[in-house]
Parts: C-alpha cells; sequence; structure tokens
C-alpha cells in the first residue's frame, strides 16, 4: 500500500470507527482526504475493498514488528514469541479496531464478515506455526486446536480483567495463558485425540479463503525449490520421492506423509528453510483433502 493509499484508508477507518460502515458515505471519505471519487476507486473497487486493505496493512505492519523482534534469535526464544502475541493486540487497541470488529460481526454484511473471519484465521495459522516452533514439530496435530484454546482463554481472560476492572499488562496475561497451553498441550498428545478434527480445520480455512490446495500448487512451488536451490544428495532423494508419488494417479497418503517431517528437517540450518517449510505445509494440508 504506498503512501497516499494508506493515508486515504487510515482516513476512511477512522470514519468507519466513528460513524459506522454503513453510515459512512464514499462522498464522506473522499471530502475528508482531499481526493476526488475517481481517485478513491483508482484506489478501492468499494468500501468492503477498503476494509480489506486496512485489515492487509494491520496484517504487515505486525509481521513486520514480528519478523524485526526474532532476527538473530532462536525461533524457539519464549520471551520473543509472547512480545510477538501482543504486538497484534496492541496494534489492534491503538487502532481502535475490536469496536469496528464487533460492528461488522453483527452486522447483515457477509462480505465484511468473511473479511474478519480471514484476517482471524490468518492470525491463526501464524499462532498455529509458532507453536509448533516453541513446543517441536510432534505437536503439528494438536498445534491448530491448541491455538483455538489459546484465543478462548486469552479472550475471555480479558474480558473478565476489564470488566472487573482489575490491574494487569498483556504480556503478562500471555504468559500465563502461554503456561497453561504448555501444560495441556502435552495431555492431549498423551490422549491422542482432537476435538478439531483435519475436516473441521479445513472447513474453517476454506469458508475464510475459498481456495482449496491443489496438486497443481504443490508442482508449481516444487518446481521453484528445484529451480533456484541446488539440493545435496540425500535432499534430492527425498525431494524426488515425494515428487514422483505426487505424479502417481492415486497418491498414497501413507507414503508421503512419514516424508514430511525429515524432508523438512534436512533444511534447517539452509537458508531456504521458510520455503521448504511452506512446500511441506502446502502439500501437509492437500493430503488431508484426500479420501
Amino acid at each position: 500500500m504506498n503512501n497516499r493509499k494508506r493515508k486515504v484508508a487510515d482516513i476512511a477507518l477512522k470514519l468507519f470507527i466513528e460513524k459506522g460502515i454503513q453510515q459512512t458515505s464514499i462522498q464522506e471519505i473522499t471530502e475528508k482526504a482531499n481526493i476526488s471519487k475517481g481517485t478513491f476507486y483508482n484506489y478501492f473497487s468499494s468500501k468492503s475493498d477498503c476494509i480489506a486493505e486496512i485489515l492487509e496493512f494491520l496484517r504487515y505492519d505486525a509481521s513486520q514488528q514480528r519478523m524485526a523482534l526474532q532476527i538473530g534469535k532462536d525461533p524457539g526464544d519464549r520471551q520473543v514469541f509472547i512480545e510477538q502475541i501482543t504486538i497484534l493486540m496492541r496494534l489492534n487497541q491503538e487502532r481502535n479496531l475490536i469496536p469496528l470488529f464487533e460492528a461488522i460481526l453483527s452486522s447483515n454484511e457477509a462480505d465484511l464478515k468473511k473479511l474478519v473471519m480471514q484476517h482471524r484465521v490468518y492470525e491463526m495459522e501464524w499462532l498455529s506455526n509458532r507453536f509448533i516452533d516453541i513446543m517441536g514439530e510432534d505437536i503439528r496435530e494438536h498445534s491448530f486446536e491448541a491455538t483455538v484454546l489459546f484465543f478462548g482463554m486469552l479472550q475471555h481472560m480479558l474480558f473478565t480483567l476489564r470488566v472487573t476492572n482489575s490491574t494487569y499488562t498483556l504480556d503478562h496475561v500471555v504468559a500465563v495463558i502461554l503456561s497453561y497451553i504448555e501444560l495441556i498441550v502435552p495431555k492431549m498428545m498423551m490422549n491422542d485425540k482432537v476435538m478439531l478434527n483435519y475436516s473441521a480445520i479445513d472447513l474453517l480455512r476454506t469458508n475464510a479463503n475459498k481456495k482449496v490446495v491443489t496438486k497443481e500448487d504443490i508442482m508449481k512451488l516444487a518446481d521453484q525449490l528445484h529451480e533456484h536451490h541446488a539440493f545435496n544428495e540425500e535432499q534430492k532423494d527425498l525431494f524426488d520421492a515425494m515428487v514422483d508419488e505426487l505424479q502417481r494417479e492415486r497418491i498414497r497418503k501413507v507414503v508421503l506423509q512419514p516424508l514430511l517431517k525429515p524432508f523438512q528437517q534436512l533444511f534447517d540450518e539452509t537458508p531456504i528453510k521458510s520455503e521448504v517449510q511452506k512446500f511441506t505445509n502446502m502439500l501437509w494440508y492437500f493430503l488431508r483433502t484426500l479420501s
């Protein structure tokens, strides 16, 4: 988002919060921003598109701050993780977005509700992956459910602290609830049961994004990895085995799934660790959709 476009989006956000989305006209936004309607429509196709850009910038801003915190640090650093979680919460507070979200979710605007759902699912995906960084690859099957539990506890704890006028800091609340999750996850793993199965999580993602990972998406990413990076012999052997299996008429999950973790681990200390993780995550999501 360029600076001028961002300024218009910020002005629109203030009006949405002050007056309500439906009560704010594009004419009011253009007058307040001192631009023409043509300029507004060059930036945004509609008010909904403007809100989508506002949320996208919020996620971008949070991601940049989170990455800055993690530079040179161990991905498993617990304190960095706590600070990263609070970043988006503080941005939401600073920009007074919580009342806007609540207004959207209580409205009859399906498109706007979907934008808020997407925003929340993106954040859940981020936290789910970071739980794996903090607690290890073994919790992957339980990480999304742990994320749901974390956000549920966090939301209701903050609500109770506010209405009781209790003194608290975000860092402390996040740290305490994280300690609860760290106690709960081993129990989840020991029981080897989840309330949110793969199909339920996939449905959530599909409803939010309306996009399903396809074999073509995975093969395209595999081609990019192969073209731009030189694999050693062990990496190449596993990569070829996975690609060969994907090209079969009937893909065998029992063959592919055990290869994901070893393949990802081969790149733990390499510059393309994140790209390989994206590939294995995408493949993991795809395998869960197969019957």
